[in-house]
């Protein structure tokens, strides 16, 4: 079983809170590549913001998230990604129609289990790297649900709970995962 566990799903929804607390349980995460991008680009170092050029945008972020792959590879146990190359591929492929999910959708894997967070217009708020709608995030949502199971991922929607427990659910899933898994090996 992969250990590279994608968290992902609707701007807003938590990601980075729920990867905060698997952090805070020692276990290592990735940042999101757009919200390190963005931040690089406010400081003055750079110039690809997802509101002035969206597929030069995708790009950078598809070239971060490749490092963050190879990168994560030097990590022991589970690795948590807020975001993956997929979601960076799918972007630019709706944007420009460029056939790139495919292919970085093969050569990158991640683990077979992907958690999507949900729409939660409760929680979600715009800042100066989050600047688009929520209708926007839901409409990403959308294409994310469709994009993972094409490429062959199991998609779990994660429940509208509190950060630590959203980490439970995630663990608990992973754990039972691999038992399973080791138990269908040993068959």
């Amino acid at each position: 079983m992969d250990p590279f566990v994608v968290i992902s799903g609707c701007s807003g929804g938590g990601k980075s809170t729920l990867l905060s607390e698997l952090a805070r349980r020692g276990h290592a995460t990735i940042a999101e590549p757009g919200r390190r991008i963005v931040e690089e680009a406010l400081s003055g170092n750079g110039s690809a913001l997802p509101w002035v050029d969206g597929a030069g945008f995708a790009r950078r972020a598809i070239a971060l998230a490749v490092r963050d792959h190879a990168a994560a590879s030097r990590s022991r146990g589970w690795v948590f990604f807020d975001r993956s190359l997929i979601d960076a591929a799918a972007a630019l492929q709706h944007l420009t129609g460029e056939p790139v999910l495919a292919a970085f959708g093969q050569s990158y894997r991640y683990c077979n289990r992907v958690f999507l967070t949900p729409p939660w217009p409760e929680i979600y708020v715009t800042d100066t790297e989050r600047r688009h709608g929520f209708d926007a995030a839901v409409a990403e949502y959308q294409r994310l649900l469709e994009v993972y199971p094409s490429l062959g991922y199991e998609v779990t929607i994660l429940p509208k709970i509190a950060a630590a427990e959203r980490a439970n659910f995630v663990l608990q899933i992973l754990e039972r995962d691999l038992f399973t898994s080791a138990r269908d090996r040993g068959r």
